[in-house]
């Protein structure tokens, strides 16, 4: 036994974690997310398992998500960036703004009900799902990139909604980017970026966020340190982030040798998968 949870248990989690990782590593490199899309949903089976109560499985969820995205963005960018798809400009135009959206996103989950998280998931995916799945080219805002303001508006809401989701905010930007006419391959390639300015400040918010919560539930061992801090799950960042880091890059070499139109199909309905999943759960 540790902290209230069995052996067998902690050997259950510690596989499954492992797992996980290596399948969110994957998909991070292959659409250019943190994977939060991956790890959220399979961190809320998880954390029920071992018995986290509702009212904080889904924010520890995000928590932890945004914690885990940190290695594995930093070596997603990295391999796309190799390959020169990277549009530097973008993520320098980004960057304030995106990390203003997160600090706002993270004061908005200390006191947020479960469900909230819930629902910008299943809003998110769910559109993204439809633009890619159903879209077509002619279906654009414009055919550059907006000016300075919508750019840093948008920014903005990328971090808010990312650090409610606990994405890297690839599903946002990829959805935006495409909208203004480019490739599918580049908006990826970039979306990748935007992981580390989203995941640090959002794992540092969400353990300020949820240290006093975690209080009121000493009970639950999932919750307290040393297995966590705040809503970040200590065991869980520290078993995902090896198989994760260790396959972000084999994705990236499966995006770049996908079509546009493959690539958009299997992202589509890749997140039409979580959007579903998340839907039923808010009537459980």
């Amino acid at each position: 036994m540790m902290s209230g949870i069995s052996t067998y248990e902690i050997i259950w989690l510690a596989i499954a974690l492992l797992g996980a990782g290596a399948i969110t590593g994957l998909l991070a490199g292959v659409f250019g997310v943190g994977g939060g899309a991956v790890i959220v949903p399979v961190l809320y089976e998880l954390f029920q398992a071992v018995g986290v109560p509702e009212q904080v499985r889904m924010p520890l969820c995000v928590g932890t998500s945004l914690a885990i995205i940190i290695p594995t963005s930093i070596r997603s960018f990295n391999a796309h960036r190799a390959k020169g798809a990277v549009d530097m400009a973008i993520l320098k135009q980004w960057a304030v703004p995106v990390v203003a959206g997160v600090v706002m996103g993270s004061v908005i989950a200390r006191y947020a009900p479960a469900d909230l998280f819930k629902a910008v998931f299943v809003v998110v995916a769910g559109v993204s799902a439809i633009r890619l799945l159903f879209g077509r080219d002619s279906w654009r805002l414009g055919l550059d990139m907006p000016g300075k303001l919508v750019m840093n508006i948008y920014g903005w809401i990328i971090g808010v909604l990312s650090s409610l989701m606990g994405i890297g905010g690839g599903q946002l930007s990829n959805l935006f980017m495409t909208f203004y006419g480019r490739p599918i391959h580049q908006a990826v390639a970039t979306s990748s970026g935007l992981g580390v300015l989203i995941s640090i400040p959002g794992a540092l918010g969400y353990i300020y966020a949820g240290w006093p919560r975690a209080a009121e539930y000493p009970d639950v061992p999932a919750l307290q340190f040393p297995l966590s801090l705040g809503y970040v799950s200590l065991v869980g960042l520290i078993l995902f982030v090896p198989t994760s880091v260790l396959t972000a890059p084999l994705g990236a070499r499966l995006a770049h040798a996908l079509s546009k139109r493959k690539l958009e199909i299997a992202f589509g309905i890749f997140l039409l998968l979580i959007s579903v999943r998340f839907l039923f759960s808010l009537f459980d």
